[in-house]
């Protein structure tokens, strides 16, 4: 890959912090996510989009062009579930603000409050590909707070945020059983009933709401955990939930409808036996992590093969690292274990890109190379599945990564 134009070497363009309004990326082979097919062309970037794509598109007087003959180029990879910035990496207890341990009804908390830029994994992460992950809350809670879609590159993360926020997390199973198992939460039926009586509250809160119009005396007194599940009401973002079993899955696809809220299913580590019953659904469905061990009972069906068989249902699946569970630059590699195991590589190439994206409500910006978008690109020596590949460059908005 060779440079031409104002800048000799990328070194200089990172030394001066200097980024140029125009880039062309010249005669790599494109998979968007969208074609099945790869296909050779040319990708004109302005301003942090992408311009045009196409073969032998002209350079604009003062472009700075970049040879990608004989490489592959991808959308940057988006991961639609994972907990990076919020669960530091090598710092411990005081790097860990992803759960609120007190308070097992908690959705007014929000993830940008407890992101940290500066963690080195985003910047791994970047470095490998991964250009926008959805980061939030974890699974303590019945209801833990908001995600956020970020890009992971930046040192503040109200200039970071691609969307926010994104979903409203929610937990099902061991996980709220275990961390209030002494607190009034020791069964599954109290976890379905704490946030049925949360969305019922909701729903009561918001009418009187209405009902009053713009009179602030018959106003009900201010809540913030009912208002930040209004939106959830009001369908403008989804419930996130996290559940692993079957059953876990079916109890939250029945309260979504209950209540007639969106909802998108992650993890769905068993959803590899109920894949008829998911597609039927038609909702989202994260898989995920399984390069771990199976720490729980619920996890004890973990395979690679579940993403495979749900996308050849018809789902729309995303592969998740559940980060840092699994570091989130292995993203790819987490998808190539998938093909391993009997998934379509295209599908699991949509996998890491416009599926997570969707699943995000962010397809407008981020996870394919569509004229447009953000001009999230890496260029790699190779199939980006294989493990010898290398990642030669990673641009966000246009701008290289460093």
């Amino acid at each position: 890959m060779t440079r031409r134009g104002k800048s000799a070497t990328i070194k200089e363009i990172y030394g001066e912090r200097v980024f140029y309004l125009l880039l062309c990326i010249k005669n790599g082979r494109v998979h968007d996510a969208i074609s099945r097919e790869p296909y050779l062309a040319d990708i004109l970037i302005r301003d942090g989009k992408i311009a045009e794509i196409g073969p032998g598109l002209p350079v604009p007087a003062g472009c700075e062009t970049v040879d990608a003959s004989g490489k592959e180029i991808y959308p940057g990879f988006v991961d639609a579930h994972c907990h990076v910035g919020m669960e530091e990496s090598g710092i411990g207890f005081e790097g860990d603000d992803v759960n609120e341990m007190g308070d097992i009804f908690s959705p007014q908390l929000r993830a940008i409050d407890g992101i940290q830029p500066t963690d080195p994994t985003l910047l791994e992460a970047a470095r490998a590909g991964v250009t926008t992950a959805c980061t939030g809350p974890g699974s303590a809670n019945v209801l833990g707070g908001t995600f956020a879609a970020i890009k992971t590159v930046g040192t503040r993360v109200d200039k970071m945020i691609v969307r926010n926020p994104i979903a409203m997390k929610c937990a099902f199973g061991e996980n709220p059983k275990k961390c209030y198992r002494d607190k009034g939460n020791s069964s599954r039926m109290s976890t379905a009933a704490r946030l049925r009586e949360a969305l019922f509250k909701a729903r009561e809160y918001d009418e009187k709401l209405s009902a009053a119009g713009d009179d602030p005396l018959k106003k009900p007194a201010y809540d913030i955990k009912l208002e930040a599940l209004l939106p959830v009401l009001h369908g403008e973002i989804p419930l996130k939930a996290h559940a692993h079993r079957a059953d876990d899955l079916f109890t939250a696809l029945r309260i979504a409808r209950e209540f007639g809220v969106k909802i998108t299913l992650e993890h769905v580590t068993e959803g590899h036996l109920i894949a008829d019953e998911l597609a039927a659904e038609h909702v989202p469905v994260a898989v995920g992590p399984s390069l771990t061990h199976a720490t729980k009972f619920e996890l004890r069906d973990k395979t690679f093969a579940t993403p495979g068989i749900l996308a050849q249902k018809g789902c729309d699946v995303s592969i998740i690292t559940d980060s840092p569970v699994i570091p989130l630059n292995y993203l790819p590699l987490c998808a190539a274990l998938a093909i391993k195991s009997g998934m379509d590589p295209f599908d699991a190439l949509r996998a890491i890109t416009i599926n997570p994206a969707r699943h995000a409500g962010i397809a407008d910006r981020v996870g394919s190379i569509e004229k447009g978008k953000d001009a999230d690109l890496v260029i790699m020596d190779g199939n980006c599945f294989a493990v010898e590949t290398n990642v030669l460059q990673v641009y966000i908005e246009g701008k290289p990564v460093k």
